[in-house]
């Protein structure tokens, strides 16, 4: 990703300035100020320590144990979200709602994994 201990803690305080001006756009200042203070947080802590968890979590501590890691760990949260999206989009349907828009995000989830194996098939 980066080798730079500051892009982390920088990307977390931007995200929450944008977060922030989306939920003052949305009449609610007070939760955008709440959700600054807490990606804030988490940059300040970030950058800190000789931690290997956080400095893999960073990008600039990483080795192939790691990187076998935060692939399982990608693996298990794509997992759940798609779950959730899948029971979502059940309770939907039981509600008789359309399951908008727990179906075509689960959807995309779906095509996109069937393209990652057809071109991770073909690259080796």
């Amino acid at each position: 990703m980066t080798k730079s201990k500051w892009f982390v803690p920088l990307f977390a305080v931007a995200l929450g300035l944008v977060v922030f001006a989306a939920q003052w756009i949305g009449g609610d200042p007070g939760s955008g100020l709440d959700s600054l203070g807490i990606l804030t947080a988490v940059g300040a802590l970030a950058p800190g320590g000789r931690s290997e968890t956080i400095r893999g979590l960073r990008g600039d501590g990483r080795d192939e144990r790691f990187r076998q890691i935060d692939i399982h760990a990608t693996a298990l949260s794509g997992l759940t979200v798609i779950l959730a999206l899948i029971i979502a989009f059940i309770v939907e349907l039981a509600r008789g709602h359309s399951g908008a828009p727990y179906g075509w995000l689960a959807g995309i989830g779906g095509i996109t994994y069937l393209a990652a194996v057809i071109v991770f098939r073909f690259r080796g």
